[in-house]
Order: structure tokens, then C-alpha cells, then sequence
């Protein structure tokens, strides 16, 4: 598998790891947990959520700042873990629900708090590992391997993020079985309502198939709702074992990976010597056309934590997605974000054949053409999605009846298609756009093109509340018609640059 890369990138790989454990971890299940937690609606649950991911990205930027100026790269990483674990700790300490009104703000703000750690110390860690795993390949020993190298770093990675919805899952639904009750998607939902003093005429017969067996209904909204939150503060905590691993793995590998600043005394990149000004400026505007166009694929890739989470809630007949494992059963909307990242680790080495298959023939694709086929393959993703979803009820109909019977629920397979297709598109478009980044950035700027990159990201990312609003206000398939539009934007703005980056990234 890593046969003629650099020794370095296994290690990277592994270091990685823990930071896409929490990553997917955050993905499955901050949305649904500022729901059940706070009483908070899609929207404000979804701007929060928006924030965060920005947040995590635009922070990468500054993380790249600082690693560029200090030359200190590996530090920075080190710093990064450190702090990610503190921010899972601050989140994962259970505290009572539901919140009392004269301390709502408090522990919100203690929530955000720790999302803020989280992020800030990924702005440190994230796009400063891509960095240096592309110096690895600047050495012209490894340079023909450059985007297959970030292929298997980029798969390799998300074998952490498989299993992080599922311990995630796990543990919140253990909690709440061993305190007598069952797992209900839409319970924490009804609990918030009832005690709003709003009339939940559904909520007495879903307790019963939840496993109450009384009728003070108050008692038993309070009761299933702290229970749901504290597995859910128990799943957080999960990510902390994983970022320990993470920086135990990167510590004893630490010297494997390269220094950037004894680069120009071992002369591996003679390109940072003989490039000139006019050439630098050249590659800045094409990193900055390819920034700007890829905001709009992160708008819509990233509605798998968020509207295709709620849609898995609403819309979707879980039930037979149910997995009894004795001590615990796995069940829930946050399970199908362990799809996209199996996608990711099963369909990398099919990519990277059909890829080597075409490069031995002379008709591989070049980067910036991947990245076109890749927003392509996004807006066939989202066009199944709006296929599927045509004649279902809007929200605000679905929370008025209390719900959706499993009979009107859609197959777990709409949902299981759509991350197929998108993994495919991912596979196109953000391992080859670091790759692309790490080959254009002038080696001065390694660490800041890679933060801006995170940056457009993070852009993108800020933009997910829309798909909230959308998913509160329109029918299902006008929602995902919007996500089909802006995966066809970018792939045709794109694809009228494709000449000129090609002539750039030679």
C-alpha cells in the first residue's frame, strides 16, 4: 500500500486518525445533541453547527499563519492534538437536562466554548499535517506519487472515522438502555415541545414504545430527555481516548516527518530558489480561482452532518438499520456517517487503480480535470436525493403529526445511494485539491495555502445553515435541487479554468 512513498506517510496517516474520530464523531452527532440538549430548532442548531465548521477551517488558516512564520510545524501539530482533547473534555462533562432557563445561556455558552477549543486547535493541527505530508513528496524521489500519496493518506485516515458514529451510537444508546429505556429519534424533540407547554397528543404513546410505563408525562420528558443528553456527553468523550492514541502515535514518529526549516540547507526543493516573482504570483491567482470555486461543493458536501442527518431522523425507516449487540444496540440517524468514510476506505484503492490503469496509458486526467468530474458526480448525488424525496410531507406537516410512521418512511437505500455517489465525488475532489495545493503553493506559503484551502472550506462550511432553513421551510426536493445547482456551478466554473491551471500546475 505505501510501497515507494516516503516512511513518513503511514505515520501521518495514523497520527491522523484521532482528529477524523472526532471529526466524525462531531458530524454524527453535534446537531442532534444541540437539539436534544438545548430544545434548539434545526435552524439554530444548524447556525451553530455552520459556526463551528467554519470555525475548524477558517482557524487552519491562522494554524498555517503560525507554523509559516515560526517554521515550528511539528510544535504546532503537537499544540493542535493537546488542544483538541481539552475541547472534547469541556463538551463530554454531563451536565443536567433540560438546562434551566436562568442557566440556558451558561452552559450554551460552555458548549460553545469547548467547540471553540476544538476548532481552534484543528486550525493548528489539520492543515499544517497536509503540509508536511506534501513536503514529503517534494523530494523528486516521490514527486510522480504526489496524488496517490494524498490518496492513501486521505483513506487511511478515514479508517478512524468508521467507527467513530458507531462508538458514538453506541454509547449514548447503552446510557439510555441501562436506565430501562429505548432509543427514539424523535422523543427529545416531542419532550422539548410538551415542556414548552405546547400539546404533544403522540407523546404518551411513543413513551410507551420507548419503555415507560407511567403517565406523568412531565416526569418522563425531564427523565428521557437527561438521560439522552448524558449519553450523548458520554459519546463526546469517546474522541478523547481517540485523540490520545493520535498524539502517543505522532510522538514516536515525530522525527520520521520533515523539517521545513532545514529544507533550503538539504536543497531537496531547488524550485524555491529559482522561482520568480511573476511565476509565484501565477500560482497564487490559480490557488485562489480553485479556493473560490470549491466553496460551493463544500456547501453541499457537508450537508451530511447536518440536512441529510435530520433527513435520516425524519424521513428515514431506521428500524431496519437496527444492530442488537448484547450490551448495547446500534440505532440512529447518526450511523449512516460511518457510510461515507467506509466508502472512502473501500472505493480509494479502486480509484487509485483505475488512475494508475490511465496513467500508464498516457490518458490520466489531469488534477484540476478530477476535481471537475468530482463536482459532477456531487450534483448526480444530490439529484437522487431529490428523485427520492418527491411526494414526501413537508417538516412543519411531520412535527404536527408527532412524526412519520416507519410505513411512510423512506428506505435506509436513498440515503446509503446518495453517500455512495458523494464519497466518489469526495475522492475526486479533496485529497486531489490538496494534492493540487500542495504542487502550486510556493514552498514559502506551504503552510498558509494549505490554511486557505481550509479556508474556502470553511466558507463553504458557513454557508450549511442554509440547507437548515430550506429544510424547515421547502419540500424535500426543492431542498436538494438547491445542492444539485451549486454542485453545477462550481463543476462549470471550473471546467472554464481548466486550461489555465493546467498550463500553471506543469
Amino acid at each position: 500500500m505505501f510501497k515507494n512513498h516516503p516512511k513518513g506517510l503511514l505515520a501521518a496517516s495514523l497520527a491522523n486518525m484521532g482528529e477524523r474520530f472526532g471529526f466524525y464523531t462531531m458530524m454524527a452527532i453535534l446537531s442532534l445533541f444541540l437539539m436534544a440538549k438545548f430544545g434548539l430548532s434545526e435552524t439554530k442548531a444548524g447556525i451553530i453547527y455552520s459556526i463551528f465548521y467554519f470555525s475548524i477551517y477558517i482557524l487552519a488558516f491562522v494554524g498555517g499563519l503560525i507554523a509559516d512564520k515560526t517554521r515550528k510545524y511539528k510544535s504546532t501539530i503537537l499544540i493542535g492534538l493537546i488542544l483538541m482533547a481539552v475541547g472534547y473534555f469541556t463538551i463530554a462533562i454531563p451536565t443536567g437536562t433540560p438546562v434551566p432557563k436562568d442557566q440556558f445561556n451558561m452552559f450554551l455558552a460552555l458548549t460553545c466554548t469547548g467547540l471553540f477549543i476544538i476548532a481552534f486547535g484543528n486550525g493548528l493541527f489539520k492543515g499544517n499535517l497536509q503540509a508536511l505530508v506534501g513536503q514529503m513528496y517534494d523530494n523528486e524521489k516521490y514527486s510522480k506519487l504526489r496524488d496517490s500519496g494524498f490518496q492513501w493518506f486521505y483513506m487511511f485516515i478515514n479508517v478512524g472515522a468508521i467507527f467513530a458514529p458507531l462508538a458514538a451510537v453506541g454509547v449514548r444508546n447503552w446510557w439510555v438502555e441501562s436506565h430501562g429505556y429505548l432509543y427514539k429519534s424523535n422523543l427529545p424533540e416531542l419532550c422539548h415541545s410538551y415542556l414548552a407547554g405546547n400539546p404533544v397528543e403522540s407523546l404518551p404513546a411513543v413513551a410507551a414504545e420507548a419503555g415507560y410505563t407511567g403517565t406523568d408525562m412531565t416526569a418522563f420528558a425531564n427523565e428521557y430527555l437527561n438521560i439522552f443528553a448524558t449519553g450523548f456527553h458520554y459519546a463526546f468523550a469517546v474522541a478523547i481516548g481517540a485523540m490520545a492514541i493520535s498524539l502517543l502515535i505522532y510522538v514516536l514518529n515525530k522525527k520520521k516527518f520533515p523539517n521545513p526549516a532545514d529544507k533550503k540547507a538539504r536543497n531537496l526543493n531547488s524550485t524555491e530558489i529559482e522561482m520568480s516573482a511573476s511565476e509565484v504570483k501565477q500560482r497564487l491567482y490559480a490557488l485562489f480561482a480553485v479556493f473560490a470555486v470549491v466553496i460551493f461543493f463544500w456547501f453541499s458536501f457537508h450537508q451530511n452532518g447536518l440536512t441529510l442527518t435530520y433527513f435520516a431522523k425524519d424521513y428515514t425507516n431506521l428500524s431496519s438499520l437496527k444492530v442488537n449487540l448484547g450490551f448495547t444496540t446500534l440505532q440512529g440517524a447518526e450511523l449512516f456517517q460511518s457510510i461515507n468514510p467506509f466508502f472512502v476506505v473501500f472505493l480509494t484503492p479502486i480509484i487509485i487503480a483505475i488512475f494508475g490503469w490511465l496513467r500508464a496509458r498516457g490518458k490520466e486526467p489531469s488534477t484540476p480535470r478530477k476535481i471537475v468530474i468530482g463536482m459532477l458526480i456531487a450534483a448526480l448525488a444530490y439529484v437522487v436525493m431529490s428523485l427520492g424525496s418527491m411526494g414526501l410531507p413537508l417538516k412543519s406537516e411531520i412535527t404536527a403529526m408527532g412524526g412519520l410512521p416507519d410505513a411512510q418512511r423512506v428506505t435506509p437505500f436513498l440515503l446509503l445511494g446518495t453517500y455512495f455517489i458523494l464519497t466518489v465525488a469526495e475522492l475526486f475532489i479533496s485529497p486531489l485539491g490538496i494534492s493540487f495545493v500542495s504542487k502550486v503553493a510556493p514552498p514559502k506559503l506551504q503552510g498558509m495555502m494549505q490554511g486557505l484551502w481550509l479556508c474556502a472550506t470553511a466558507i463553504g462550511n458557513s454557508l450549511l445553515f442554509i440547507g437548515a432553513i430550506f429544510y424547515e421551510k421547502i419540500s424535500m426536493t426543492g431542498t436538494w435541487t438547491i445542492f444539485v445547482c451549486a454542485c453545477l456551478l462550481s463543476m462549470t466554473v471550473m471546467l472554464l479554468m481548466v486550461r489555465w491551471l493546467e498550463k500553471v500546475a506543469k
